[in-house]
């Protein structure tokens, strides 16, 4: 009977024991080139940190840790060695996290997929900051208004398109990892968020749903929310709240041939087809003549329009490639080419790419070749 009294004691501490550990998450570290120093514990408060705890570092350079993390609320959880931060961390309940890091701020961790994610989303943004400064600094030296001046201005729209498109490119392949938060509100400094876009509030919007039906009681997801709602107020790029509500796509609006402003919005169409093109490209311009032009002609009295929008600076050009090869659809263009908002929140890598509107809605569906864009077309009406 004492052995077994014994052997349930040792049972229910077991228990008791794995419960704990699931009731959190556990960090063990090497700081190699700080030996019987400290470590800083923070958790990221929505905007602020707060201090969780200072941790002794062993002689061999070791530390452990465990983080509270409540169930389906992931914390965001850095480590600090004096001002210089080490490590940052995106820990689930249950993960059990290995970090290797230096005093100069140089780290890698094992364990946690999330985790491993929110350093390389550091590491690209620094990387661009780098790089930004550095052509920022170009600019320092030269005359205002020279070609040298203009060319490394271009240079910078350049860097900060490429890098936009690559967070943009990385929420929409990552929505349901909370990593996509910090992107969202990465700045490149106080006055000039990477998302600065009134109509980046379609991502924030999309973002904060997807995330809160997987993290609903999560204080991020919270604060992401009402940051969604805000961007949502301000948003003026032709679409009121009321209407954007039923939208799933962020909407354009562009000169015509005529200087007339039409809206994405407010095409009237069972499908729509927004395609971008450059009036400079000659298998873009066959592209028109071979495949929209049939498809067109076939289509659009069962329903079908489509929103070209050329993503060209020079305005005359494309207005004359129009004309000349006489277009009966939608043609926009702003003249910004590539600098275009629309390019830039379609994410545009690639001359042409279509995307289709179904009901108002953005359906994810790829046509490959002409005989696969005649085929969805017909099945989608």
């Amino acid at each position: 009977m004492r052995n077994f009294k014994s052997l349930t004691a040792a049972v229910v501490a077991a228990v008791l024991s794995l419960v704990s550990c699931t009731q959190g998450a556990g960090i063990s570290g090497t700081l190699s080139d700080a030996p019987e120093s400290e470590v800083i514990v923070k958790l990221l408060n929505v905007n602020t940190y707060e201090v969780l705890d200072t941790v002794k570092v062993s002689k061999d350079g070791d530390f452990s840790y465990k983080v509270k993390i409540a169930k389906g609320q992931p914390e965001f959880i850095y480590l600090f060695h004096n001002d210089t931060k080490i490590a940052s961390l995106l820990l689930n309940r249950g993960d059990k996290v290995k970090v290797i890091a230096d005093t100069l701020g140089s780290y890698s961790v094992t364990g946690s997929e999330e985790s491993e994610k929110l350093q390389k989303v550091e590491k690209d943004f620094t990387d661009f900051l780098l790089s930004f400064a550095a052509t920022t600094d170009r600019m320092q030296g030269t005359e205002a208004g020279s070609d040298e001046a203009k060319e490394v201005q271009r240079e910078l729209s350049k860097q900060y398109i490429d890098y936009y498109r690559n967070c943009v490119r990385y929420i929409l392949t990552n929505s349901g990892s909370m990593t996509c938060i910090p992107v969202l509100y990465q700045s490149i400094n106080e006055n000039f968020p990477v998302f600065s876009q009134q109509t980046d509030a379609i991502h924030f919007k999309n973002e904060a749903d997807t995330l809160g039906k997987l993290y609903p009681d999560s204080r991020y997801v919270k604060a992401l929310r009402a940051e969604a709602l805000r961007r949502q107020n301000i948003l003026s790029v032709g679409t009121k709240l009321s209407g954007a509500k039923s939208m799933n796509f962020p909407d354009i609006e562009m000169p015509d041939m005529n200087g007339k402003k039409v809206k994405l919005s407010e095409v009237n169409a069972k499908l729509v087809i927004v395609l971008f093109w450059t009036a400079t490209d000659a298998g873009n311009k066959l592209f028109n003549q071979d495949v929209l032009k049939p498809l067109y002609e076939t289509y659009h009295d069962k329903g079908l329009e489509i929103y070209q929008v050329g993503v060209d600076t020079d305005k005359g050009n494309w207005a004359s490639v129009v004309k000349s090869q006489k277009l009966p659809w939608i043609n926009v263009c702003d003249g910004l080419g590539t600098a275009s908002t629309s390019a830039s929140i379609y994410n545009i890598t690639k001359l042409p790419v279509a995307y289709f509107i179904q009901d108002g809605k953005l359906i994810d569906k790829s046509a490959g070749t002409k005989e696969g864009l005649n085929r969805l077309v017909e099945s989608l009406l």
